[in-house]
Order: C-alpha cells, then structure tokens, then sequence
C-alpha cells in the first residue's frame, strides 16, 4: 500500500505521515512547496499544488490511496487523474460544516461541500472509493489566541459563551489512519468531535489553568470583531462565522462517539490538547 499525503504541512497531515511511517506503510509527502517540508526518515516528499492540474501526475503515480485536502478548484481534473493513476481510495477532509441545510450557500462549508460531491460523482462507477471525514471545530483554532493572550492577556470575543466541539488534531489523523488502513471502513461519510462542547470561556479558562498564565475573557460586539479581522478574514466569513457563533451562544453543540469508534480509544479532551501546545503559550 503507498499513500499520497497533500497538504503535508498541514498539522493533520503531518500526523498522518508519522503515523504511516511508523506502521511501515509507503507515503508520500505532498504540498505545493515540498522543499518546506520535513517528513519522517524515508518519506518522500513530492511537489503536488491542487490548484495546478499540471501537478498531479508526478505526485499520484503509483499510490494507492490519497488523503485529500478540499480544495475545489481542480477536482475534477484531480479524480480523473486520480482514476487514470488506479488510486483505489480517497480520503477527504471535509467538515461537519457540509451538514448545515445551508451548506452550498456558505463560504465556509460550500468548498467542503462541492468536492464531497465530485467525489461521490466520480466514485459512482466503483472505479474508487470516497471517504469523508468531518471533523468539528479544531482545537488548533485556539493557537489564533497566542498574540492576545501574549500581549495583554485579554482575548477579546464577540461570543464567549459560544460553544464548538474542540477536536484535537491527532484525533483527526488516528481516524485518517483507521480509515485508510481498514477496508471495511471506507466508503462512508464520519462526523468526528472532540468529546465535549466548550464555550469558548471555558477553552480559555483551560489554557490559563494548564499555563498558568492569567488569561482574561471580555466581550466585544460583532461589530467590533469584524473590523478587528477584516485585514485577514474576509467579509463573507467573517458574517458566516458570527452567524454560526450567534446560533451557538449559549447552546451546547451535539458530540460523537466516532473517534473512538474508529481509533479505539475516546477523543482527546481540550485539557489534553493544551497541554500537548502549551509551550505555544509561552511568552515569546
């Protein structure tokens, strides 16, 4: 079995590799720029960019799987090469954003949603396989916290009481790995979670208690957050964003068992999760 990873920068990627390599399964490291890359010993690393269909021969000559980033713009062009490659199995990084009634119309989840669908599409004949992972909210989401709490220690929010579902990476990649690996697994979509739904107060309250360092929590309009981000969020997701948070202030979101039913073993908690990136804390 060889498997092509893209978006091997990626924390989940990265994850993957390691877990590949370690159980002696032939990767493939891919990303627009592999000089960036450091996979593990013996890895190859491979130039891939899903927005250039020029790249993808190179890259998926030989492999029999691919774990997939959801970039739109090229999916079609990729499951074609994909298929004339004899790749048998595509794992996709999708999201559980897909499962809104509004998906299609969302900036946040449309992209997810329209290579989900290709997929599927191409998959019909049985010439491969599809697999969706979905995974919530990403406890990395945490690490866009850093220069707040290193400046002032004040996180400024307009939804603190917002609850998400803080899904640790390794989770994600544990469950990339079982559905690779496992056959009678694939094929099917899985909403991963982590195992409780958090505000984000209390994710914050968690990282002030595994640093020690003292972390504030203060409420700013929406308003206010969207000028705060505009120079690096567009508009149309920073209104999808709010929106979704809005729906959620105060309304704890719905959490699987799929991690553990997959993996064996019960999500990793936020607490994990903090301790695993406090150094990512620390003051600079």
């Amino acid at each position: 079995m060889s498997v092509l990873v893209t978006g091997a920068r990626g924390r989940v990627a990265t994850a993957l590799l390691a877990l590949l390599h370690d159980a002696g399964i032939e990767a493939r490291a891919a990303s627009k720029k592999p000089g960036d890359l450091s996979p593990p010993p013996g890895v190859e690393a491979v130039h891939c960019d899903l927005a250039e269909p020029d790249s993808f021969d190179g890259a998926l000559a030989g492999v029999d799987a691919v774990f997939l980033y959801a970039e739109p713009s090229h999916i079609d062009a990729f499951t074609a090469r994909a298929r004339a490659a004899g790749v048998e199995h595509v794992v996709l990084l999708s999201s559980s954003a897909v499962l809104a009634p509004d998906a299609a119309d969302s900036p946040i989840a449309a992209s997810h949603l329209a290579v989900e669908r290709a997929l599927e599409a191409a998959a019909a004949d049985g010439s491969f396989e599809a697999t969706h992972l979905q995974p919530g909210a990403f406890a990395t989401n945490a690490l866009g916290w850093i220069p707040a709490i290193r400046g002032t220690g004040v996180v400024e929010l307009p939804y603190p009481g917002a609850h998400t579902d803080p899904i640790h990476e390794r989770d994600v990649a544990e469950a990339a790995f079982a559905v690779l690996t496992e056959p009678k697994l694939r094929g099917s979509s899985y909403l991963l979670t982590g195992p409780q739904s958090l505000t984000f107060a209390e994710q914050l309250a968690t990282l002030a208690h595994v640093t020690g360092r003292r972390i504030e929590t203060r409420a700013q309009t929406p308003a206010e957050w969207r000028a705060a981000v505009a120079p690096y969020i567009p508009g149309r997701f920073a209104d999808a964003l709010l929106r979704y948070w809005a729906d959620h202030d105060g309304a704890p979101v719905t959490t699987t068992g799929t991690v553990e039913e997959l993996t064996g073993h019960p999500a990793r908690t936020f607490t994990t999760w903090a301790t695993d990136h406090a150094a990512a804390f620390a003051p600079a």
